[in-house]
Protein backbone atom coordinates (compact mmCIF):
# COMPACT_ATOMS: atom_id res chain seq x y z
CA UNK A 1 0.00 0.00 0.00
CA UNK A 2 1.55 3.35 -0.98
CA UNK A 3 1.33 5.81 1.68
CA UNK A 4 4.24 8.63 -0.37
CA UNK A 5 3.02 12.36 -1.23
CA UNK A 6 1.40 10.47 -4.56
CA UNK A 7 -0.37 7.41 -3.08
CA UNK A 8 -4.44 7.45 -3.57
CA UNK A 9 -4.89 8.27 -0.10
CA UNK A 10 -3.75 11.78 -0.65
CA UNK A 11 -4.68 12.32 -3.86
CA UNK A 12 -8.67 11.66 -2.48
CA UNK A 13 -7.81 14.30 0.06
CA UNK A 14 -6.59 16.56 -2.21
CA UNK A 15 -9.51 16.22 -4.49
CA UNK A 16 -11.92 16.83 -1.75
CA UNK A 17 -9.73 20.12 -1.32
CA UNK A 18 -7.89 18.76 2.20
CA UNK A 19 -4.53 20.06 2.59
CA UNK A 20 -1.63 19.47 5.14
CA UNK A 21 -0.65 21.90 7.39
CA UNK A 22 3.08 20.93 8.13
CA UNK A 23 5.39 18.77 5.92
CA UNK A 24 7.21 15.74 7.55
CA UNK A 25 10.58 15.67 6.62
CA UNK A 26 11.99 11.98 5.62
CA UNK A 27 13.46 10.07 8.10
CA UNK A 28 16.97 8.90 7.45
CA UNK A 29 16.62 5.46 6.42
CA UNK A 30 17.60 5.94 2.82
CA UNK A 31 19.88 4.25 0.49
CA UNK A 32 22.35 7.11 1.06
CA UNK A 33 22.05 6.76 4.98
CA UNK A 34 22.46 2.70 5.22
CA UNK A 35 25.46 3.31 2.59
CA UNK A 36 27.10 5.92 5.03
CA UNK A 37 27.23 3.91 7.71
CA UNK A 38 28.08 0.85 6.20
CA UNK A 39 31.10 3.41 4.58
CA UNK A 40 31.93 4.19 8.65
CA UNK A 41 31.89 0.33 9.52
CA UNK A 42 34.58 -0.31 6.68
CA UNK A 43 35.97 2.87 8.05
CA UNK A 44 36.39 1.84 11.67
CA UNK A 45 37.61 -2.38 10.67
CA UNK A 46 40.96 -1.74 11.78
CA UNK A 47 40.89 0.67 14.75
CA UNK A 48 41.06 -0.74 18.04
CA UNK A 49 39.57 0.37 21.42
CA UNK A 50 42.40 3.03 21.55
CA UNK A 51 41.45 4.49 18.55
CA UNK A 52 38.34 5.42 19.53
CA UNK A 53 39.61 6.63 22.80
CA UNK A 54 40.70 9.79 20.68
CA UNK A 55 37.63 11.31 18.66
CA UNK A 56 35.96 14.21 19.63
CA UNK A 57 32.19 13.78 18.03
CA UNK A 58 30.03 17.01 17.73
CA UNK A 59 26.68 17.70 16.41
CA UNK A 60 24.31 20.71 16.77
CA UNK A 61 20.39 20.59 17.38
CA UNK A 62 17.42 22.44 18.14
CA UNK A 63 15.08 22.85 21.37
CA UNK A 64 11.76 24.09 19.82
CA UNK A 65 9.23 26.47 22.31
CA UNK A 66 6.84 24.72 21.00
CA UNK A 67 7.04 20.98 19.73
CA UNK A 68 7.69 20.79 16.32
CA UNK A 69 5.85 18.16 14.41
CA UNK A 70 8.08 15.33 12.74
CA UNK A 71 5.92 12.16 12.66
CA UNK A 72 3.55 11.01 9.98
CA UNK A 73 1.30 10.18 12.51
CA UNK A 74 1.56 14.20 13.70
CA UNK A 75 -0.30 15.22 9.97
CA UNK A 76 -3.89 17.00 10.13
CA UNK A 77 -5.88 17.39 6.74
CA UNK A 78 -8.45 20.46 6.88
CA UNK A 79 -9.97 22.49 4.65
CA UNK A 80 -8.07 25.18 6.52
CA UNK A 81 -7.19 25.96 10.41
CA UNK A 82 -10.54 27.01 11.21
CA UNK A 83 -11.94 23.07 10.68
CA UNK A 84 -8.97 21.71 13.21
CA UNK A 85 -10.65 21.45 16.89
CA UNK A 86 -9.00 23.54 20.17
CA UNK A 87 -7.25 20.93 20.84
CA UNK A 88 -4.81 20.26 18.01
CA UNK A 89 -3.74 23.63 17.24
CA UNK A 90 -0.38 23.09 17.81
CA UNK A 91 0.02 21.19 15.15
CA UNK A 92 -0.38 24.38 12.68
CA UNK A 93 2.93 25.57 11.48
CA UNK A 94 4.09 28.58 13.27
CA UNK A 95 6.07 30.75 11.61
CA UNK A 96 9.60 32.16 13.22
CA UNK A 97 8.63 30.19 16.18
CA UNK A 98 11.42 30.32 19.09
CA UNK A 99 14.24 27.67 19.77
CA UNK A 100 17.16 27.65 21.71
CA UNK A 101 20.47 25.99 19.41
CA UNK A 102 22.66 23.88 21.26
CA UNK A 103 26.25 23.03 20.06
CA UNK A 104 27.62 19.48 21.52
CA UNK A 105 30.83 17.52 21.50
CA UNK A 106 32.02 14.84 23.17
CA UNK A 107 35.00 12.69 23.76
CA UNK A 108 35.85 9.63 26.31
CA UNK A 109 36.73 11.89 29.18
CA UNK A 110 33.73 15.30 28.72
CA UNK A 111 30.98 16.30 27.46
CA UNK A 112 30.82 19.86 26.15
CA UNK A 113 28.16 22.34 25.15
CA UNK A 114 27.42 25.80 24.31
CA UNK A 115 24.02 27.19 23.99
CA UNK A 116 23.35 29.91 21.65
CA UNK A 117 23.58 33.20 23.13
CA UNK A 118 19.70 35.11 23.42
CA UNK A 119 19.17 37.34 20.41
CA UNK A 120 22.35 36.30 18.57
CA UNK A 121 22.04 34.50 14.69
CA UNK A 122 24.07 31.28 14.35
CA UNK A 123 25.83 32.71 11.22
CA UNK A 124 29.02 32.03 10.10
CA UNK A 125 30.68 34.39 12.21
CA UNK A 126 28.84 33.23 15.45
CA UNK A 127 29.97 30.13 14.80
CA UNK A 128 33.98 30.41 13.98
CA UNK A 129 34.15 33.13 16.62
CA UNK A 130 32.35 32.01 18.91
CA UNK A 131 31.85 28.28 19.11
CA UNK A 132 34.65 26.85 17.31
CA UNK A 133 37.20 29.86 18.38
CA UNK A 134 35.89 30.42 22.20
CA UNK A 135 35.05 26.87 22.68
CA UNK A 136 35.15 23.73 20.97
CA UNK A 137 39.07 24.30 19.67
CA UNK A 138 40.14 25.38 23.65
CA UNK A 139 37.89 22.13 24.94
CA UNK A 140 40.04 20.00 22.36
CA UNK A 141 43.71 21.46 23.05
CA UNK A 142 43.02 20.70 27.19
CA UNK A 143 44.30 17.59 28.68
CA UNK A 144 41.39 17.40 31.13
CA UNK A 145 39.05 17.38 28.36
CA UNK A 146 40.85 14.32 26.17
CA UNK A 147 43.38 11.88 26.64
CA UNK A 148 46.24 13.85 24.42
CA UNK A 149 45.49 16.98 22.64
CA UNK A 150 48.10 16.20 20.30
CA UNK A 151 45.91 12.62 19.17
CA UNK A 152 42.56 13.88 19.58
CA UNK A 153 40.42 13.84 16.11
CA UNK A 154 37.38 16.11 15.93
CA UNK A 155 34.76 14.55 14.23
CA UNK A 156 31.85 16.70 12.88
CA UNK A 157 28.33 16.10 10.57
CA UNK A 158 28.86 16.76 6.71
CA UNK A 159 27.10 19.96 7.89
CA UNK A 160 27.77 23.18 5.08
CA UNK A 161 29.24 25.11 8.19
CA UNK A 162 31.61 22.56 8.56
CA UNK A 163 32.28 21.65 5.12
CA UNK A 164 33.37 25.58 4.28
CA UNK A 165 36.57 26.10 3.53
CA UNK A 166 37.14 28.87 6.19
CA UNK A 167 36.24 26.25 8.83
CA UNK A 168 38.39 23.53 7.08
CA UNK A 169 41.56 26.17 7.67
CA UNK A 170 40.47 27.40 11.40
CA UNK A 171 41.33 23.60 12.11
CA UNK A 172 44.33 23.83 10.32
CA UNK A 173 45.83 26.67 11.82
CA UNK A 174 45.10 25.74 14.81
CA UNK A 175 46.74 22.36 14.38
CA UNK A 176 43.58 20.49 15.35
CA UNK A 177 43.35 16.98 13.41
CA UNK A 178 39.67 17.13 12.00
CA UNK A 179 38.04 14.64 9.58
CA UNK A 180 38.55 17.05 6.59
CA UNK A 181 36.33 16.96 3.38
CA UNK A 182 38.21 14.52 1.69
CA UNK A 183 37.79 11.82 4.16
CA UNK A 184 33.91 11.89 4.07
CA UNK A 185 32.19 9.61 1.21
CA UNK A 186 31.40 11.80 -1.74
CA UNK A 187 27.56 10.70 -1.90
CA UNK A 188 26.88 12.33 1.58
CA UNK A 189 24.77 14.98 2.46
CA UNK A 190 25.36 15.06 5.54
CA UNK A 191 26.62 12.33 7.54
CA UNK A 192 26.32 12.52 11.36
CA UNK A 193 29.15 10.29 13.32
CA UNK A 194 27.33 11.54 16.44
CA UNK A 195 24.37 9.99 16.04
CA UNK A 196 25.65 6.72 14.31
CA UNK A 197 28.03 6.41 17.63
CA UNK A 198 25.09 7.24 20.15
CA UNK A 199 23.08 4.46 18.38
Amino acid sequence: MMYGKNSPHNSIRLREGLQHFHVIPKPLKSGTHISDRLWLCDWFKDWTEQHFLHLGSSDEFFVWIVRRQNYQDDRIWAKNVEYIEEDERIYEIIRHQACIKVFIMFTCKRLLWVIKDKGESWTGQYFHDVILTEHVIPFLKNEEHVIDPDEVIFVYDKAICMRANRTQHLFQDNDVKFWDNDTWPENSTDLNMTEILGQ
